[in-house]
Formats: structure tokens, C-alpha cells, sequence
């Protein structure tokens, strides 16, 4: 069995004193049991809020770019290729200094393709055609598609694959998608992001009551938490 980090280790050694202290779990117990009394231990102590209608529809009329459908880009790209072994400072202070040129002077794009990327797109100018989400690798994505420029885009994309300079010709934008249809998935984000947030105050507390110092997580003196 794998050993837990340092800090997982505190937490969960806090969370099962807790247990203890308030009768959920014995001082003889079982790996299952305890799991099973901090499930109960947090449903009791840690009040997690559904997010209302208002905050749902903020959160939509604010992220619209996260509730389209049909998004599609045109896009070409310079590969600067990292293999096993490769030097990748020197890699990337190559694609820096074509990245530059090609910002400089967008129409050489498709010679500084010929004379750079690694990609068999280069014998086409680089040229991906017509990209919609779920086709690429998440950072790729990202970088294509949570931006509305057009052109070089203005920062060099890391992906899994090497450095990448990126030129968008063309974008077709997507229908929004009612409000309606994706409420309940808006509601179970906003309630994750309000949940993880009640348990790091939760176990700092705990920290700060027992003395202990979580690695990188400053403990308040005190306050109670809701």
C-alpha cells in the first residue's frame, strides 16, 4: 500500500480524533470504520449550501463561454517538438524567438512553419482545418477556445507535445445553451466549489485547535465555522 502524503496523513489523523472525541468511532476500529465515521463526521459538522436560483444564473450570465455549443476555429500552428531527453530550455527559447517573428510579422506564418514545426502539418502550412471542442488535448483546447482573438495567439501553448505558436483564422461561434438545460450541472459546480472551501476551513480549524501546522495552510486562531 502506498503511503499517504504528509499533509493527508495530518488531516486524516485530525478528522478521525474529531470522530473519536464526539463518539462517532471507538479507539478500536478498522480502516472502514473510521472512513465511515469521518463521512458522518463531516456531514454534521461541515454544512455545505445549495446554490440558489439568483447565484446559478449569475454564475451563467457571467460564463457564457462555458455554456456554448458548436464552437469551431480555424486554426494552424508551429510545432517546437520536446522528445525523451531533449534539451527543453533550449527548445523553448527557440520557439520564443520564432514566437517573436511571427507576432512581429503575422504573414510569414506559413515560412516559418516550413522552416520550424515538427508537425506533419507542416507540409501544409500548418494547417489543423476546422477544430471543435473535444478534439484536441485539454491545454490545446483551452488556449483555442477561452479566448475570442484571432491571429497569433499572444502567448506560446505548452501542451503535452512541445511548445506550440498558434494562429487562429477563423472562428465560427456556437449557440448558447439555455440556461435551463445546464442548471443543475451549474448548481453541482457552485456546490463543490462552496463544499471544498467548508472543509479546508474546517480542518484548519481542527489544526488550529490542536496545535498542528498543515504544510502550506495557514490555521485561523479561531472562529467557529457554520
Amino acid at each position: 500500500m502506498n503511503a499517504r502524503p504528509p499533509a493527508l496523513s495530518i488531516v486524516r489523523q485530525l478528522l478521525t480524533q474529531r470522530a473519536t472525541e464526539l463518539g462517532f468511532l471507538a479507539p478500536e476500529r478498522t480502516e472502514v470504520q473510521a472512513d465511515a465515521a469521518i463521512e458522518q463526521l463531516l456531514d454534521r459538522e461541515v454544512v455545505t449550501p445549495e446554490a440558489t436560483d439568483e447565484e446559478c444564473s449569475r454564475y451563467y450570465a457571467l460564463h457564457p463561454e462555458q455554456f456554448s455549443s458548436g464552437d469551431l476555429v480555424s486554426a494552424r500552428h508551429i510545432l517546437f517538438a520536446i522528445t525523451p531527453g531533449a534539451p527543453i530550455p533550449l527548445i523553448r527559447a527557440q520557439a520564443e524567438k520564432v514566437f517573436d517573428e511571427a507576432r512581429a510579422e503575422p504573414a510569414r506564418f506559413a515560412e516559418l512553419v516550413g522552416r520550424h514545426s515538427n508537425c506533419p502539418s507542416s507540409e501544409h502550412g500548418g494547417n489543423l482545418g476546422q477544430l471543435s471542442r473535444g478534439e484536441c488535448v485539454p491545454e490545446f483546447e483551452q488556449a483555442l477556445f477561452e479566448t475570442r482573438a484571432t491571429g497569433v495567439l499572444p502567448e506560446l501553448v505548452k501542451t503535452r507535445f512541445g511548445f506550440h505558436i498558434v494562429a487562429i483564422d477563423r472562428r465560427v461561434p456556437g449557440q448558447l445553451v439555455p440556461y435551463e438545460a445546464v442548471r443543475d450541472r451549474i448548481a453541482a459546480h457552485l456546490y463543490a466549489a462552496v463544499q471544498e472551501k467548508a472543509l479546508k476551513q474546517y480542518v484548519q480549524i481542527l489544526a488550529g485547535r490542536s496545535g498542528v501546522q498543515l504544510p502550506g495552510v495557514e490555521t485561523p486562531a479561531s472562529p467557529l465555522i457554520q
